[in-house]
């Protein structure tokens, strides 16, 4: 299991534990005080992830030392971690509300408003952080087209998740001072800030999955369908076998490669049980 499962889960999926999504964390005042500056200001991730391609180009032994800095950093602040369809929703099951709002990343990099995070939380209409996104009154977060946040329902939400797959994106979990979970957003690379920089300037600010997936080689007909959902660059074709393969190094156990698969050629296992990345996080 991830770290976040030991420190935060009492040794099971952290993400699956109603009490970091408790309405209780919100009255820490630091948190909310982070919460308000991260969301009125959004140009100030964006310029730290550009910042990160600098760093990326400094010599290797810089490198060693700010990079861990950096990530034990985010992951006191706002750490996330890739988590499957099927776990988003036994994290719906255990909440009471779910608001989308415009993506906070897309905001920065595309420049429209585009409704890929989902707020979470255990109170009605999206409690106490929907309040304070409400508060903070930052126009990305509403629209100028729309009535402002959509509370919607677990169906509804899942529905969106399905669609969101058919677009390529996988869904992550966020915090806002660890251990609190504020949000499930759906990302890529080319658009998301957390996802360029942990996979395009290796500097880690998310968690891989529980999980790993699996091409059943009998099932397979080498479309290479899967190659384009994943995100991670974790799939190759072998022209010999025509066949595609899943190199376990490079998996973050996302599922989204699943949702090309005409076939169902591709499933999911638990990392944990895989010798080879049981302690690649």
């Amino acid at each position: 299991m991830c770290e976040f499962c030991h420190k935060h889960g009492e040794g099971k999926r952290w993400y699956l534990q109603a009490s970091n999504y408790a309405e209780e964390l919100l009255s820490d005042i630091k948190r909310r005080r982070y919460i308000y500056d991260f969301i009125k200001h959004p140009e100030k991730s964006a310029e730290g992830v550009e910042k990160l391609g600098k760093i990326k180009a400094l010599p290797g032994f810089v490198q060693s030392v700010i990079n861990p800095y950096i990530t034990y950093r985010q992951k006191k602040s706002h750490y996330g971690q890739v988590v499957p369809l099927e776990e988003c929703e036994k994290i719906f099951d255990s909440l009471s509300s779910i608001v989308r709002i415009s993506c906070y990343c897309r905001h920065t990099t595309v420049g429209s408003e585009q409704r890929y995070c989902y707020c979470l939380s255990m109170a009605p209409n999206g409690g106490m952080m929907a309040k304070l996104i409400s508060e903070v009154g930052a126009s990305y977060l509403t629209g100028p087209d729309t009535s402002g946040m959509e509370v919607m329902s677990k169906e509804q939400a899942l529905a969106e998740l399905n669609n969101h797959e058919q677009e390529g994106l996988c869904h992550t979990v966020w915090t806002f001072v660890t251990p609190f979970i504020g949000a499930i957003c759906n990302c890529d690379r080319t658009d998301c800030l957390a996802m360029r920089a942990t996979v395009g300037y290796d500097f880690p600010i998310m968690f891989r999955a529980e999980y790993i997936a699996e091409i059943d080689p009998a099932s397979c007909e080498g479309c290479r369908t899967c190659m384009q959902y994943c995100q991670f660059g974790a799939i190759s074709y072998s022209a010999a076998e025509k066949k595609s393969r899943i190199d376990l190094g490079r998996c973050f156990g996302c599922g989204i490669c699943r949702a090309g698969c005409k076939n169902k050629a591709i499933t999911l296992s638990e990392r944990q049980k895989n010798p080879l990345v049981s302690n690649l996080w």
